[in-house]
């Protein structure tokens, strides 16, 4: 049976889209947009905590300030592994995975925007839980 190299390649392009479909959907499924939704289906807490902890203190603190990742915005810093750190113009940004970095690098000043809109909306639910612990 003869097999010609234009549909071995055709095959296999078609193979590497659904994978990649099919990926992206799952990582979609698992968590909602927190600029969507006022709930968001957050990966197991523990899991996140677990890979937070690989983290220094330091760094720690300021992924709990980003909370999600600059690029993937619904995608919860620790719920794909360890965050990655970068530093961005001077600043640290904290991105999901390895997928992510040279899009975070590529438009530096919007990464840098979107961090401190992540940090802002971080610090404000924050405060909610906070203030609705102190009225029980």
């Amino acid at each position: 049976m003869f097999v010609n190299t234009y549909t071995l390649t055709r095959s296999a392009a078609v193979a590497v889209c659904a994978f990649a479909l099919i990926g992206c959907g799952e990582r979609v499924a698992r968590n909602s947009s927190p600029s969507t939704s006022g709930t968001s289906n957050e990966a197991p807490e523990g899991a996140v905590a677990a890979e937070r902890a690989k983290l220094s203190p330091e760094d720690r603190a300021l992924v709990e300030a980003q909370e999600w990742c600059v690029i993937s915005n619904d995608e919860q810093l620790g719920s794909m592994g360890a965050p990655i750190k970068l530093t961005i113009k001077g600043q640290p940004v904290f991105v999901c995975c390895r997928g992510c970095v040279k899009k975070a690098e590529s438009n530096p000043d919007a990464t840098l925007a979107k961090v401190e809109e992540l940090k802002a909306k971080a610090k404000a639910n924050k405060s909610d839980k906070t203030d609705k612990g102190k009225a029980h």
